[in-house]
């Protein structure tokens, strides 16, 4: 350890050193900045600091001093940057200084010091403070400069414009402290009223406005038990955030009776921790910007082997004249620098590097201290701060550099388009456009380029004086351009005359904001405030209607259905006096209690306790916004309620359900796609995919996000406001916003093909990848019974409710129903077929949803997405749907006790005449509604196995005419006459392809033919067909045992 104090590094008055009260170093390491009672703002060379004591060193010491402020300058801060440089002081102003290119100035006379060695100049004064500035801090990505002071206020300025954004009037007292998180999520506050107070931000845009950040900057928690009893005699109370985020270290905190400093942890933000050994209250505190390795990670060229964490350091200093230095391995201090100073130490300063110390003191003096390599710790690579940051959404993507040469070029072309739209912009806001010459550089930030110009006066809170440049016309349109130039100096000349007549009587021309006059327009869409015309009160922003959408809303009276029986009035209590005297008197109208449904009708409500403390979010915010109309639609769904948090991880191409990120994450190969829904319904959702803990992509909608789904192919999002986006893997919007007529309620995907189902009733299917649709909209109205059943829930009887919906691979709806039914949409016959139902769990022998040739298929999803043979997947993609829907009717229909009374209906009809053949019957009309849904859906094995079993009990039951219908059907009618009959293209049975659902015609014959061959009724038919197939008796003899040993 190395302690450095040169005697010239001080605010040197006539009389006396001047008090500092603040010093800073810049990004690049190379300057220090201080700040003094003397109202001088000083840039040193940390060079020049580091070889104080070789005297052959003959640089620069001094670079630079700025005295714009009128008294004592409290604090100074170079942005992240090193751009700009802000200082605060008591006279209430904030000034900001930008480096030029250009010589120096020459130094004022009658000033003392070296010459200037760079040309630092005032470029913003910032009027906000109504007393004087305490502290100041940039957030990390330089978007925004925040300023405390002693009147209690906290003051957000943009970090670009330098406009004032918001100004948080939330302290009790003086605020002597200001912080920021490294993963740029928050910032903290620390004040005399004896709390720190955190605060959550969003990054604000480069053209933000004040009106922008209305709902921003939002107050996080409020921290005071470590402060309860602290003193207020402290000058500063400066706060400092670790470098990996996790803890925040707060000054002028106590320990019981003991001075300390606070350590408060993140998102808990509480206090285990306190720092004891101060003599005194401290006044400052200060993480060093680089995270520490405890053992040197390569000894000799070696990695080393041994246990190895990372570790911060923390400077601390105060009243006490003492320096302390801890890390957060150990629990004493790690070095100890007792009367470092004559008074107290007022701020603390790190280099870049970690391992550089400034002090400054209010007896005048700068201490540095210098420490060795290992003495501290080892210097972590920055990458293991990015590490640490990464888990709080910090990223370095602003940060990069131009991959090579051509990447350089495309970025000032690019630039140069842009320029270009905001000289035209600018042109037609100012009443002309005239492009600026090729050669000039483009102004971004008030940063002046290329030769040195006149300097303008300082200008105030971004009220800039600007004098119009008039451009030479070589090809002879001179006096045009000058006639327009002088247009444009009119215009703005009006603009700026604006004459004011202060309190003492003196005019004053008041200069207008560029933003304020309309010449700094936004490109960006902006929000607008919009004004009422009229006197009346400002209206509620709420909506006026809100349903509760978690059921169907059917208009019942306010006390349900038990007052549609009963009635809901109540008699009004008579006194016997009044009634006496004033017989006509009605009772007096009082507020009217809130009443709900209760078991005796209604009740009155009973008053909740309000909650305290950090209330969680709830996992569902409130329903979702309909319009009332809908409740007399002729189909009406219920929407899903408005989730905070919406979280479905994709697995190895499935998306599985709503689940939780520790769930989700369990499988790092999984992508997750999460939305978030604000509590307030004016803000915007965010909605964002991630892998290994790695943002892919996010997006903000406008509205909130209902449902969600994806595939491999795509994303798809639905929202509250009946609008459906899309996305590909990579988060670029695939679609427009498409618009539907009411609000989502089933969303789901497979493969390239996308369904949504809205509460209106309404089918919607969309192939992403061709951007079509295989068929209109469809309604859901005739499978919900429609017809014959009321939709209301109360009503004699009920129609069924929707259960799951689902696609298949050639996009096909398949839609089950709370009856047990399952049905599926033909878009070639532009209708809804019904699969699967109750009255075949009942009345069909072959009932039986766990038959092992059933169960032997692949029946664990609807449909398949594998081909078995490795062949292509065309012929099977509905594999397992039949299925599905008939397991699905014996979970609603069988298990849940609805089949008891059809079940004794079905045994009396058997006993009575007429009825013999009724079981025998529904059972082959149960296998041929199996084989056509087969075939409708192309399910290939499915089609095979249910043909087979038709066909052996048709056999059975000696049904010539099917026996010789199905060889027809199969072979097209090889023994028929050839007189034209059949020349129309069929489809399905009737087509005259060779294949059917995939499988040859003449081998599906040939297994149809062996199981028939042992009915000797039958064999004047099967005898022909196997004479046309060349099928020998050896053959059906070995076929027939073959098919009998698959059946079983």
């Amino acid at each position: 350890m190395r302690i450095v104090k040169p005697s010239w590094l001080s605010h040197k008055g006539e009389q006396k050193d001047f008090e500092v009260y603040s010093c800073h170093v810049s990004p690049d390491g190379k300057r220090l900045a201080t700040a003094g009672g003397d109202g001088h703002v000083r840039v040193w060379s940390t060079e020049a600091v580091y070889n104080a004591g070789d005297a052959s060193y003959t640089g620069p010491r001094q670079l630079c001093h700025m005295s714009h402020h009128l008294g004592t300058i409290h604090s100074v801060r170079f942005s992240p940057n090193g751009r700009y440089l802000a200082s605060g002081a008591d006279d209430k102003i904030i000034c900001i200084y930008q480096l030029e290119s250009g010589p120096p100035a020459i130094a004022p006379f009658g000033t003392s010091g070296p010459a200037p060695i760079e040309n630092w100049k005032t470029y913003k004064r910032l009027i906000g403070h109504d007393n004087d500035v305490q502290d100041l801090a940039w957030s990390y990505d330089g978007s925004i400069l925040v300023s405390v002071g002693l009147d209690s206020r906290v003051v957000v300025w943009s970090g670009h414009t330098f406009e004032r954004l918001k100004v948080l009037s939330l302290h009790q007292s003086h605020v002597k402290g200001i912080t920021f998180d490294p993963a740029n999520k928050y910032f903290a506050t620390a004040s005399d009223d004896r709390s720190i107070k955190i605060f959550r931000f969003t990054s604000p845009a480069p053209n933000a406005t004040q009106h922008d950040m209305v709902n921003n900057f939002q107050l996080e928690t409020t921290i005071s038990a470590p402060f309860k009893s602290s003193p207020l005699t402290t000058y500063f109370r400066r706060c400092s955030w670790s470098p990996d985020g996790n803890h925040i270290a707060a000054a002028n905190a106590v320990n019981g009776p003991v001075s300390s400093v606070a350590i408060i942890e993140r998102t808990r933000w509480d206090s285990d921790i306190n720092l004891v050994g101060h003599e005194g209250p401290t006044e400052v505190c200060m993480f060093s910007p680089r995270l520490f390795h405890t053992v040197n990670p390569i000894e000799n060229g070696v990695a080393n082997a041994r246990p190895d964490v990372l570790v911060t350091v923390i400077a601390s200093a105060g009243q006490d004249k003492t320096l302390s230095i801890w890390n957060t391995n150990t629990s004493r201090p790690v070095v100890i620098l007792q009367d470092l100073a004559a008074k107290s130490i007022s701020d603390l300063a790190w280099a870049p590097d970690g391992q550089t110390l400034f002090a400054a003191s209010l007896d005048g003096s700068i201490v540095t201290v210098q420490f060795e390599t290992g003495e501290l710790g080892w210097v972590a690579n920055l990458e293991e701060t990015d590490k640490a940051l990464s888990k709080y959404g910090a990223s370095r993507k602003a940060m990069g550099i131009s991959e090579d040469v051509d990447g350089l070029q495309l970025e000032n072309h690019s630039k140069e388009g842009e320029r270009k739209g905001a000289e035209e912009r600018m042109g037609e806001l100012m009443g002309g456009h005239h492009p600026l010459p090729k050669d000039a550089a483009p102004i971004t930030n008030g940063v002046k380029t290329g030769t040195a110009t006149p300097t303008a006066p300082p200008s105030t809170n971004g009220q800039a004086d600007t004098e119009p440049e008039k451009e030479k016309d070589q090809s002879g349109g001179a006096q045009d351009v000058q006639e327009a130039a002088d247009k444009v100096a009119q215009r703005i000349n009006v603009l700026k005359s604006r004459v004011t007549i202060t309190k003492d009587g003196k005019k004053r021309v008041a200069p207008m904001l560029i933003s304020s006059s309309g010449t700094g327009q936004s490109s960006l869409p902006q929000t607008q405030l919009v004004g009422s015309s009229t006197s009346k009160a400002t209206q509620n922003d709420t909506p006026q209607t809100i349903l509760d959408l978690s059921k169907p809303y059917d208009g019942l009276p306010e006390g349900g259905l038990a007052a549609m029986l009963l009635g809901n009035k109540r008699k009004a209590v008579v006194i016997e006096e009044e009634d006496e005297e004033h017989p006509n008197k009605r009772p007096a109208t009082g507020p009217i209690p809130i009443q709900r449904n209760g078991v005796e009708g209604l009740e009155n409500a009973t008053l909740e306790p309000p909650q305290h403390g950090l209330v969680p979010t709830p996992e569902f915010l409130r329903p979702a916004v309909l319009n009332p109309s809908i409740a007399i639609s002729q189909v009406r769904l219920a929407v899903p309620q408005v989730r905070s948090h919406i979280l479905r991880p994709l697995e190895r191409g499935i998306l599985r359900e709503d689940t939780t990120l520790e769930e989700a994450s369990k499988v790092p190969e999984n992508t997750i796609l999460e939305a978030r829904n604000p509590t307030s319904i004016r803000d915007p959702s965010h909605i964002a995919a991630s892998k290994r803990g790695t943002v892919l992509w996010q997006d903000y909608l406008p509205r909130a996000v209902l449902l969600v789904t994806g595939s491999r192919n795509f994303w798809a999002a639905a929202c509250e406001d009946g609008s459906l986006y899309t996305w590909t893997p990579a988060g670029r919007r695939l679609i427009n916003a498409m618009v539907l007529e009411s609000q989502p309620v089933i969303l789901e995907c497979r493969g390239w093909w996308l369904l949504c189902i809205t509460a209106a009733g309404m089918c919607y299917v969309w192939n992403i990848c061709t951007l079509s649709s295989p068929h209109p909209p469809v309604s859901l109205g005739p499978i919900l019974e429609i017809a014959i059943s009321s939709l209301q829930p109360h009503g004699a009887m009920p129609a069924p409710g929707v259960t799951s919906a689902h696609l298949n691979s050639n996009g096909h709806i398949i839609v089950t129903l709370t009856n047990g039914d399952g049905y599926y949409y033909s878009p070639s016959l532009y209708t809804w077929q019904r699969l699967s139902e109750s009255w075949w769990a009942v009345g069909s022998q072959y009932w039986n949803s766990s038959d092992s040739s059933v169960g032997s298929l692949q029946t664990t999803a609807v449909g398949s997405t594998t081909p078995k043979d490795g062949k292509s997947n065309e012929n099977i993609v509905s594999a397992g749907i039949i299925p599905f829907l008939e397991r699905h009717t014996t979970n609603e229909f069988l298990l849940k006790g609805r089949a008891y009374t059809l079940q004794r209906l079905i045994k009396t009809l058997l006993s009575k005449d007429g009825f013999e053949t009724f079981e025998s019957s529904v059972s082959i009309a149960h296998l041929e509604n199996r084989i056509a849904g087969a075939l409708q859906l192309r399910s290939k094995e499915e089609f095979r196995l249910y043909l087979l079993m038709y066909a052996k009990r048709i056999g059975a039951e000696g049904h010539r005419g099917k026996v010789e219908e199905l060889f027809n059907s199969l072979l097209g009618g090889v023994l028929q006459d050839e007189i034209g009959e059949g020349d129309e293209k069929g489809q399905g049975w009737n087509s005259k392809e060779s294949d059917i659902c995939g499988w040859d015609r003449k081998e599906l014959l040939k297994g149809v033919v062996m199981i028939l061959g042992k009915y000797r009724e039958l064999q004047r038919l099967t005898v022909q067909y196997a004479r046309v197939l060349d099928l020998t008796v050896e053959d059906e003899t070995a076929g027939d045992d073959a098919m009998v040993v698959e059946e079983t």
